[in-house]
């Protein structure tokens, strides 16, 4: 038994297992496998998805409901585990009946896994502690850029509802082609399509209104806000790199007073 815990306790062997998960997702998407194929890909899915059931109860086990929960990665697990429970029964039945279509539905939770792999990479907890501070950060800057895109969709219906109702035939659809234009790949696709039947005066007055839109919501918008978005990032290893200049430039000024008393 201690060495079975061993095992489920050790990093390496649970990233194999979610290696080996990952694959078996994978090709059970192939049906030109074969049906026995995929009942065995199935078999081994679900003797993971045990193997999983297994590794979170001796970890409860050993660092007790608390400590187990108090980790967010386990949080995380122990949540796909949870979700992982009902496709089970799909191992003991061939044929799924109306009552227990539903059951269908959880095996979709097994692609969460994958989420487990970055769990595994080398300051991955630092790197989440930035992307958290960088929302904080650009929020505001983020609420802003949203109003900008709601209110460009709004005028951009009401002057482009009729000439083009699937892009601009209510304010949703529009909001979703002004978003589009704000991604500046592809901007031109949508002044042009307008401005096909369009004459001489009206096609530059569309032109126009979308280059505008591309340089204040596309260019100056989505820059802004990566620009502070990735300055967030990087501010706490910035703020390290100045305390560290700041403690070598006072063991210089004690070593240039040393130096002076001696002489």
């Amino acid at each position: 038994m201690n060495k079975i815990k061993q095992l489920i306790l050790n990093e390496k062997i649970i990233l194999f297992v979610i290696i080996i998960n990952s694959l078996t997702i994978f090709f059970e998407g192939f049906d030109e496998l074969g049906k026995n194929a995929q009942h065995y890909i199935a078999i081994i899915d679900s003797f993971i998805t045990i193997i999983f059931i297994f590794e979170a109860a001796i970890k409860i086990k050993h660092h007790g409901w608390r400590g187990y929960i108090g980790d967010n990665w386990n949080k995380m697990d122990f949540i796909l585990v949870f979700l992982s429970l009902p496709s089970l029964i799909l191992l003991f039945s061939h044929k799924i009946n109306a009552d227990l279509s539903f059951i269908l539905i959880f095996r979709i939770s097994r692609v969460f896994r994958f989420f487990r792999f970055f769990k595994f990479i080398p300051g991955i907890n630092h790197l989440l502690i930035g992307i958290q501070r960088a929302l904080q950060s650009s929020l505001f800057v983020l609420i802003a850029f949203f109003i900008y895109n709601f209110i460009i969709s709004i005028l951009s219906c009401y002057f482009f509802k009729e000439s083009s109702p699937e892009l601009f035939g209510n304010p949703l659809k529009s909001f979703y082609s002004t978003f589009k234009i704000f991604t500046v790949e592809g901007w031109y696709e949508i002044p042009d399509l307008l401005t096909k039947n369009l004459g001489t005066g009206s096609a530059i007055f569309v032109k126009a209104y979308f280059i505008i839109i591309l340089i204040t919501g596309g260019i100056f918008g989505l820059s802004l806000v990566n620009s502070i978005f990735v300055d967030s990032m990087v501010s706490d290893n910035n703020d390290e790199l100045e305390e560290k200049v700041d403690e070598l430039n006072k063991k210089i000024d004690q070593l240039i007073e040393q130096i002076n008393r001696k002489q």
